[in-house]
């Protein structure tokens, strides 16, 4: 194959039937669209992931075909490095496996009958770490859009997925529709506005945080809120300026700046429709809307039939079994030792050992990284020449940027924190859990060290509210830290416990 200006290549073998085609196809334009070096103007209805007899065997022989196109300069990085990509990760070209294929088809259907008939659910897709809820969100972004701009006379596949919404019908209903992805965290959100400023159709204005839908001069007809149990209220916000936009926007939406409203209800007050996609146990710090809030919320979307659950593990190897024993651990009710398979699960009582081994995983796959509990002060962000953590002798930095900072060239030296980690992947993932998390051997309980947590959002309390935040309250968000800095790992989990307590009692349940 020879791939000169002006030419396309074709790819054919006489073996190769529908499935298959359709297969190659579906891949074809994941690592293309990733690769970046086209513009690729695929539609994603047609994106599949669906088995096939003798599927493995002509995969096999799809190595062959990237091989070429790589070689012809088509692709112009290895598949690994594509795989490794955020734009691959966050694509919205990315397959569904079946049970986010369902869920988009009940968000669709719900979606199109309230346009039909006026009305309004809010949606809700709740999901475990690892289920693909971000994924699902940039999907439909994708296809609704792609809907709207759909032509009358276009030649669509009927039998590929979604076809059957590409119709006049819903072509009207979202013409011309104010559609708009909100993601509370800032480092998540510009990862995801790269990716949507790299695909047509989509632009990253069209990725907000809540103080923007809050300030919107217009109503939006969609919105759709990733990660929504990340969306604040009423606190003592992380700047001067962010009180004051608060105090504006509730008084410009609701006449008054009461207490008990939340960036949960400036969502509903901007937006005819929503969709809310959440992991409650994904709540890290006080001022995230109370989980009783998000209860509600899914309480009400199981009373209209408008709740879908997502429970099928996409990121981690070790599976729905692996995030159920990290559950357990953190809630302290596993008693042995588990293994998961080929997951990688390790525990290290030597710091060093472990730091070596993540550097080691990451000269092999790439993105290995250490992540921490937030244990230690950040001296570096006022002295870059500062360490900000150090164990056994060994000084490490906090990451140095919070923007993608696990494809940032320092990040193998740092350690990322939850506010950078939260809603990434990693290939491995050496976790340290700090001194803010210890245990009693009295009561057989994990307990939280305030006096070692140094996270300042992370602890104080809300005097607007009259709440005082309890090492109780404090022990839950900080448990639920460590749920998702263990849940990062796609491939295996590599494990630190300074506490000696909780070092001596973890032990004992990981398997090495």
């Amino acid at each position: 194959m020879s791939v000169k200006p002006g030419q396309a290549p074709i790819v054919f073998n006489e073996q190769f039937n529908k499935s298959v085609c359709l297969d190659l196809e579906s891949q074809l334009i994941r690592y293309l669209h990733a690769d970046g070096n086209f513009q690729v103007l695929n539609r994603n209805y047609g994106i599949t992931d669906a088995d096939y007899y003798d599927r493995a065997r002509y995969r096999e022989g799809f190595n062959e075909v990237f091989d070429q196109l790589l070689e012809e300069g088509v692709l112009t990085r290895s598949i690994p490095d594509i795989i490794n990509s955020n734009l691959f990760k966050f694509s919205p070209f990315k397959a569904l496996n079946s049970e986010q294929a369902i869920a988009v088809d009940g968000v669709l259907h719900l979606f199109f009958d309230d346009l039909a008939g006026s009305r309004g659910r809010s949606i809700v897709v709740q999901g475990d770490p690892g289920t693909g809820k971000t994924i699902v969100a940039i999907y439909l972004m994708k296809l609704l859009l792609d809907i709207a701009k759909s032509e009358p006379d276009e030649m669509l596949d009927r039998d590929t997925m979604f076809a059957n919404y590409f119709i006049p019908e819903f072509r009207e209903l979202v013409k011309d529709f104010k559609i708009a992805l909100v993601i509370p965290q800032q480092s998540l959100r510009k990862t995801i506005q790269t990716v949507f400023t790299k695909t047509p159709g989509l632009n990253k204005n069209m990725v907000l945080n809540p103080f923007e839908v809050g300030e919107s001069p217009e109503p939006f007809d969609l919105l759709i809120v990733d990660e929504a149990h990340r969306l604040g209220r009423r606190s003592n916000q992380p700047s001067a300026s962010l009180n004051a936009k608060f105090t504006a926007i509730n008084t410009a939406l609701f006449g008054s700046d009461r207490s008990d409203l939340t960036q949960l209800d400036w969502i509903r007050a901007q937006s005819r429709h929503q969709l809310y996609l959440i992991d409650s146990a994904q709540s890290i710090k006080p001022a995230d809307v109370p989980k009783k809030v998000l209860d509600g919320l899914i309480e009400q979307a199981s009373s209209e039939a408008s709740f879908f659950h997502l429970a099928s593990q996409m990121r981690v190897q070790g599976g729905n079994d692996y995030l159920e024993f990290v559950g357990r651990v953190m809630e302290g009710t596993q008693h042995s030792r588990m293994t998961f398979g080929d997951y990688d699960l390790r525990f290290f009582d030597d710091i060093h050992k472990l730091r070596r081994a993540i550097l080691e995983k990451d000269r092999e796959v790439g993105l290995s990284r250490l992540v921490a509990g937030f244990a230690w002060p950040w001296a570096s962000k006022n002295d870059p020449d500062a360490h900000d953590i150090e164990i056994d002798g060994l000084q490490l930095t906090w990451n140095r940027t919070a923007t993608d900072w696990i494809n940032s060239e320092t990040s193998r030296d740092e350690v990322g924190s939850i506010h950078t980690v939260q809603g990434y992947d990693l290939n491995y993932a050496g976790v340290i859990i700090g001194s803010d998390l210890g245990y009693d051997e009295k009561s057989g309980q994990l307990v939280f060290r305030r006096e070692n947590y140094h996270d300042k959002k992370g602890k104080e309390n809300n005097p607007r509210l009259g709440i005082v935040y309890s090492d109780e309250d404090l022990l839950d968000y900080v448990k639920n830290i460590y749920r998702v800095l263990l849940t990062r790992g796609i491939r295996g989990t590599y494990v630190y416990v300074v506490d000696p307590a909780l070092r001596a009692h973890l032990r004992p349940l990981f398997a090495n």
